[in-house]
C-alpha cells in the first residue's frame, strides 16, 4: 500500500500539479506527448487563486502526485481536474483525493454536485460511483468560429467596464437569475475571480433594466480557454416566457465579444438534457469537439432540464 498524505495545494505545488495534470490526461487518451495536453490552459493555477481551501494535493514520499479541486457555486458544486501520476495508477491516490473534496462540500451545504468524465471508462465511472454519482446526460463541449462584430441593437454590458458599485449590483441581479434556475445557483465567484485575475469577461445582456442573461467567458493563454479561444464557462438565460429568444440573444453577444478580442474560437459545453438549447446551438454552427458524461448527486436533474438555457461542462 502505497503511503499517501494528502493536504491542501499550496502556491509552490500549482506547476507540479498542473504537470501532472496534463501528463496524466494525455497519457490516459493516448498523445505522444502527453505533456502537452491541454496547450496553454492554466485551469490548475487559476481555480487555485479562486479558491484556495478548496485545492487538494496527493503527496508521495514528499513528492506531489496528483490532485483535485472544487468549484462552488453556489448550493451546486463540482470538482475536476482530478488527476493522478501515471506511474502511480490503481493504488488508491484517486479514491484518497475524493475524500477532502467531498468533506468540502458537506462543509458549505452543497445541495448538488456533479463532475464531468470518460463516459467510455468503466473505471472513472466506478470510482465515482463510490461516492454516490450517477451518470447521467452526455455533455458536448462545442466550438464555432465567431462572427465578426456587428452593430447590434442588443443592449449588452462587460461586467469588467462597470464602476464598483454597479458591479456589487450585477453580482446581486445574477444571484437572483441563477437562483431563478436552481436555488441557491450563484456563479458569483466565478465572475469575481474572472475579474479579479484578468482571465477575461462577463457578458451582461439586459432587456431594458432587467438582467436577461449573463455568460462569465475566459478567453486566451493563462485562462481555462487557452490561446485564440473564448471559453463560455458559465452562461444563462432567464427562466422566463423569453428565454429561448435570450439565449440567442446572449450567444450573439459572445459571438460578438469573442470576435471583438481577435479570438478565432468560442467554445461551451451544454448537457443534452438541455435540449432546446443544444438545437439552437447546433443552428447556430457549433459543433461537438468532444463529450462526456455528466455525473450528479443525487441523482437528480438539478439544472440539467429541457427548460433550461444554461452552458457549462463541469470538466
Amino acid at each position: 500500500m502505497t503511503d499517501v498524505t494528502i493536504r491542501l495545494m499550496r502556491e509552490g505545488d500549482v506547476p507540479e500539479a498542473d504537470r501532472i495534470f496534463r501528463l496524466a490526461f494525455g497519457t490516459f487518451i493516448g498523445m505522444p506527448e502527453p505533456e502537452r495536453f491541454a496547450g496553454d490552459n492554466a485551469s490548475i493555477a487559476t481555480r487555485w487563486r479562486a479558491d484556495p481551501e478548496s485545492a487538494f494535493v496527493a503527496e508521495v514520499d514528499g513528492a506531489v502526485a496528483g490532485s483535485n479541486l472544487a468549484t462552488i457555486w453556489g448550493s451546486f458544486g463540482f470538482f475536476g481536474p482530478l488527476s493522478v501520476r501515471p506511474d502511480l495508477w490503481d493504488k488508491g491516490i484517486g479514491k484518497q483525493l475524493m475524500e477532502p473534496i467531498m468533506n468540502r462540500f458537506v462543509a458549505l451545504g452543497t445541495q448538488h454536485i456533479g463532475l464531468f468524465t470518460f463516459a467510455q471508462s468503466p473505471k472513472h465511472i466506478a470510482l465515482y460511483g463510490k461516492f454516490g454519482f450517477w451518470p447521467r446526460f452526455l455533455t458536448a463541449l462545442m466550438t464555432k468560429a465567431p462572427a465578426a462584430p456587428a452593430s447590434a441593437s442588443d443592449s449588452w454590458q462587460r461586467y469588467s467596464q462597470l464602476p464598483p458599485a454597479g458591479k456589487s449590483s450585477a453580482l446581486a441581479e445574477a444571484r437572483e437569475l441563477t437562483s431563478a434556475i436552481f436555488p441557491g445557483l450563484d456563479v458569483g465567484a466565478e465572475i469575481k475571480s474572472i475579474d479579479s485575475q484578468g482571465l477575461g469577461d462577463t457578458v451582461l445582456l439586459r432587456d431594458g433594466s432587467l438582467l436577461a442573461g449573463l455568460a462569465a467567458c475566459h478567453c486566451g493563454p493563462g485562462s481555462e480557454a487557452g490561446s485564440n479561444t473564448c471559453y463560455i464557462k458559465f452562461a444563462a438565460a432567464r427562466p422566463d416566457a423569453r428565454a429561448g429568444n435570450s439565449f440567442e440573444r446572449l450567444l450573439d453577444a459572445c459571438e460578438t465579444f469573442a470576435a471583438g478580442q481577435g479570438l478565432a474560437h468560442l467554445m461551451g459545453g451544454v448537457n443534452l438534457s438541455r435540449e432546446d438549447a443544444y438545437r439552437r446551438m447546433l443552428a447556430r454552427g457549433f459543433r461537438s469537439q468532444m463529450q462526456g458524461v455528466a455525473m450528479q448527486r443525487p441523482n437528480e436533474p438539478g439544472f440539467n432540464r429541457p427548460d433550461v438555457y444554461v452552458i457549462d461542462d463541469w470538466r
